[in-house]
């Protein structure tokens, strides 16, 4: 039975079949989204209160750490409420939302990591014309592109989805609102719907990726001219975070929206969904704030004044 109208809600089924491993995913989700909110905003904070911190490098990962909080928000807070408890249901105009800003920040992270790959071309292959290539006016136009990027293919995909046919069980298979979940809901012809996903998904990620791919094939030929083995960890040190971003980023995407169409291959893909929707926007956290050295010191420092202000003052009791 097909319903041509809009439905009143979505059931998200998520891993309902499996309570226990529930509970488990709660706490689990919990933490890792408590720690994506105060990490993300603190390199936001920081990138624009220090001033050692205003430089390109920080102000794309800003604009990352500000996509990561979004995302997660847009969907772990009633990720958790459908773990926890009984109730599994979204509304139709909830569920419309969601879709968007997933297709939305996915794409803008897309363009942003290959922007990034090319301010660590200009830095590595460029160095001495870097602040020249790479002003602040560049920076800003760079990241509004990867913005509007991503909202173009919102308004492009978002309509034709969410005018299949669904069935009346109105039972989605996943534990967000994607793309994917939804053509497979469609008791309806998805041909359109499946075509589209794929050559939107193919050009979203084979652009971008080759782009990325040939910046560290550039990178990579110019420090085997140098032939130095300080050259080497200078390009290491200074790449190594984007290509950790960069290879967890398109695993899980790739994973999730380029899997055959069989029951198997359905769960499995809630799985990397979940992880690309929680545990990639924590390992970005992670690898960033541990592998940058200036992000260390910065907090060092902030961290040192504060305990230095509280022994003055009790000091002074």
């Amino acid at each position: 039975m097909v319903n041509h109208s809009s439905p009143v809600d979505f059931f998200l089924l998520g891993f309902s079949e499996h309570p226990g491993l529930e509970r488990i995913l709660f706490v689990v989700v919990s933490i890792s989204y408590l720690q994506t909110l105060v990490g993300n905003t603190l390199i936001i904070l920081l990138s624009v209160l220090e001033p050692r911190l205003h430089s390109p490098m920080y102000f794309f990962l800003s604009n990352l750490s500000f996509l990561d909080l979004c995302f997660t928000t847009s969907c772990v807070p009633q990720m958790l409420v459908h773990l926890w408890g009984p109730g599994k249901t979204i509304s139709f105009l909830g569920c419309s939302v969601q879709l968007s800003i997933f297709l939305f920040l996915g794409t803008t992270e897309c363009v942003l990591l290959t922007v990034m790959a090319f301010d660590r071309y200009v830095a590595v292959c460029q160095t001495l014309h870097y602040a020249t290539i790479i002003h602040p006016r560049l920076c800003r136009q760079l990241a509004a592109m990867a913005w509007v990027f991503g909202l173009v293919e919102s308004v492009v995909q978002t309509p034709p989805t969410l005018r299949l046919p669904f069935c009346l069980h109105r039972r989605v298979d996943d534990f967000v609102c994607e793309v994917p979940a939804l053509i497979r809901l469609s008791c309806g012809d998805t041909t359109y719907n499946e075509i589209q996903m794929a050559a939107a998904s193919g050009f979203i990620l084979v652009v971008p990726l080759s782009l990325i791919l040939l910046s560290y094939r550039a990178i990579a030929r110019a420090v085997l001219r140098i032939n130095s083995a300080v050259a080497w960890r200078k390009a290491l040190g200074t790449c190594s975070s984007h290509l950790i971003v960069v290879t967890l980023f398109y695993s899980s995407v790739i994973a999730v929206y380029l899997q055959p169409q069989n029951p198997y291959a359905q769960k499995r893909s809630k799985f990397f969904g979940l992880f690309y929707a929680v545990g990639t926007r924590l390992l970005n956290l992670l690898i960033y704030t541990l592998r940058i050295k200036e992000v260390e010191r910065v907090l060092r420092r902030l961290l040192g004044k504060d305990v230095d202000s509280r022994e003055s003052r009790g000091r002074a009791a």
